[in-house]
């Protein structure tokens, strides 16, 4: 009786941090999925621009006014390609959901996770009546019950801001991814909508890639130890970094007006933004051409002083050197569908590897200090 009775409470113990281990494990493979998810939905979007497929499915949620999935002889191959993108954006849905159900579950327990499932429940409920509502009126149904939805998934953002007990910063990137995801839906829908209007077309490019970052984020802060943190590099290595960070902030969105005023449009019927793609490809060069000397200048001056971020960024000068490279040989080559989204890619990757970069620009306090 004695062994038994010490040796239950070690039993216990055991199985409870095999319990935490196998938690934290889904998670991690579930935060990584989601960061593979947003960036391959980066490649079908930009699938569905270049193939010209943007109106493969002429309405939405619904393919066609009489079907939910494309009709192979009506929509031909443009509606697969764009259903398909639809699927992907459910699939994306699926695995932030499940990210943030795991972290909640592992910050708060039953309580958070019931807390978020019942947002959920009225959300949902919430985007029903809003639907019938907008129905009966004749208003577009579908972008207000989305609205509606949105509206709810940022109310749970507040309240479980004041539950989690701790890793809230965990717990709002994965709030935020989902919100994201739903935010994405409603602009997707609008898209289509709109008739594929370039700039609101360009604005969801935007935020995917957005998405992308802040799945990024969430890894590096998964990984990263609790407690209080301090700048790790000089001061002027922090603001040349947020500098740089202008700076790719300005190549991208002089790259989606240049993406919307070139033959890409997503549609042979749809108009582009006006500009001329010419000119606006060089103008996309130059803030380009910039961030490649920043980023230059911030990897060689980390590695000489060995400061913390070092190794992120031969990362993202390996990233920005393949996007020029590729970038130049587009331009040259008339902008062929592969390369333009391949380049599309890159450039949501470089971004989070920008991320990346700046969350290691500081370190956790050491615990003797």
């Amino acid at each position: 009786m004695p062994e038994t009775s010490i040796a239950s409470p070690t039993i216990a113990q055991d199985a409870l941090s095999t319990h935490a281990a196998l938690w934290g494990r889904a998670l991690r493979v579930f935060a990584w999925l989601s960061f593979l998810a947003q960036t391959i939905i980066i490649g079908t979007g930009g699938a569905v621009r270049l193939t010209g497929s943007g109106l493969g499915c002429s309405e939405w949620p619904l393919c066609t006014p009489e079907s939910l999935v494309p009709i192979y002889a009506d929509q031909g191959i443009h509606g697969i390609i764009e259903f398909g993108n639809r699927v992907m954006t459910g699939v994306v849905g699926i695995i932030a959901l499940a990210v943030l159900l795991l972290v909640l579950a592992r910050v708060g327990g039953k309580q958070l996770v019931f807390s978020a499932l019942r947002f959920a429940a009225g959300g949902i409920g919430a985007a029903g009546v809003v639907f019938l509502i907008a129905t009966l009126i004749d208003l577009p149904a579908t972008p207000f019950a989305m609205g509606a939805l949105l509206i709810t998934v940022i109310v749970a953002i507040v309240r479980s801001m004041r539950l989690a007990p701790e890793r809230r910063d965990l717990v709002i990137l994965a709030w935020l991814v989902l919100a994201g995801v739903v935010a994405q839906a409603l602009v997707g829908g609008i898209t289509v909508l709109t008739g594929l209007n370039p700039f609101i077309v360009g604005f969801h490019y935007v935020s995917s890639l957005l998405l992308v970052c802040v799945t990024a984020a969430f890894l590096v802060r998964l990984y990263a130890p609790t407690g209080l943190r301090e700048r790790a590099v000089p001061k002027w290595f922090a603001i040349l970094t947020h500098v740089t960070g202008l700076a790719l902030a300005v190549t991208i969105v002089f790259g989606v007006l240049t993406t919307g005023s070139g033959p890409h449009s997503g549609d042979a019927d749809v108009l582009r933004h006006g500009f001329d793609a010419t000119v606006l490809a060089h103008v996309h060069s130059w803030p380009g051409y910039i961030l490649a000397a920043l980023v230059l200048a911030l990897t060689v001056s980390a590695w000489v002083l060995h400061l913390e971020p070092r190794r992120w960024l031969l990362v993202l000068v390996i990233a920005i050197l393949v996007q020029v490279g590729v970038g130049v040989w587009q331009a040259r080559e008339g902008l062929p569908p592969l390369l333009v989204g391949i380049h599309m890619v890159l450039a949501s990757l470089s971004a989070a590897a920008y991320t990346v970069v700046v969350l290691h620009l500081k370190k956790p306090v050491d615990a003797q200090s």
